[in-house]
């Protein structure tokens, strides 16, 4: 049994102050990672049905299953680019975060899933922002500008209104939302995670934009209070 709490990292980033725990929880009686960004809670390993879900959902609803390659916003924790690599399907895989130090746990396995990650030949770790790469040229490949994806899967705010930052705005916007669709291939799938319940109006600009558009509650049994916690994953495909 380790410590009952232990700061694995702290540093001031362009964000704020970030910082990675590991605490031992009494009610499910396990280690729980949880990162803070500020004095709010990012993420915790106690939560992670709907990231699994997230990257899920967002491979089954591709028409094509093989030689895929996919674009992970956000890396947190980790469980949303685990369940990518864990599709055999799946070729490539880039995550994009802002946070070098996000990155950096993993590669130095401070994170459980971290090393397993870092250390897949078909995944890169890149440092940048996912909002700033979806409006250049480059795209989020360096190697291959221009490079289209079947799947690109976003974990990066709370929701289309709940900012981590207001330069995020402008991405769930119908302008936004059109230079993503750019960097898909015809039939690739956009797929967002919220953290609050679906949003009619966003739906309705994806609609604008996507071929399909629609929202999938993800619903987990809720350790903290014993009951249930629902999450909400966008899903969208490009004509």
């Amino acid at each position: 049994m380790s410590a009952r709490f232990a700061e694995l990292d702290w540093r001031v980033t362009p964000m704020g102050e970030i910082s990675l725990r590991r605490r031992r929880d009494p009610t499910v009686d396990q280690d729980v990672y949880e990162v803070k960004l500020g004095a709010d809670f990012l993420m915790s390993s106690l939560f992670t049905v709907a990231e699994v879900a997230l990257a899920r959902l967002a491979l089954d609803a591709l028409t094509v299953d093989t030689d895929l390659d996919v674009v992970v916003g956000g890396l947190g924790l980790g469980y949303t680019a685990s369940t990518v690599l864990d599709r055999p399907s799946v070729r490539s895989l880039v995550v994009v975060d802002a946070v070098d130090a996000v990155i950096d746990w993993h590669r130095q396995g401070l994170v459980p899933l971290g090393l397993r990650i870092a250390a897949d030949p078909r995944c890169r770790l890149r440092h940048g922002d996912f909002f700033a790469l979806t409006t250049g040229p480059g795209g989020f490949d360096p190697d291959q500008p221009g490079r289209r994806w079947h799947a690109i899967v976003v974990d990066i705010d709370h929701s289309p209104t709940h900012l981590l930052h207001p330069g995020h705005a402008d991405f769930y916007q119908p302008d936004g939302l059109r230079r993503l669709a750019d960097h898909l291939h015809p039939g690739g799938v956009f797929a967002l995670w919220s953290d609050d319940p679906p949003d009619d109006a966003f739906t309705a600009r994806l609609a604008q934009v996507y071929a399909t558009a629609r929202a999938v509650v993800v619903t987990f049994a809720n350790p903290l209070h014993g009951g249930t916690s629902a999450n909400t994953v966008y899903l969208a495909t490009r004509h």
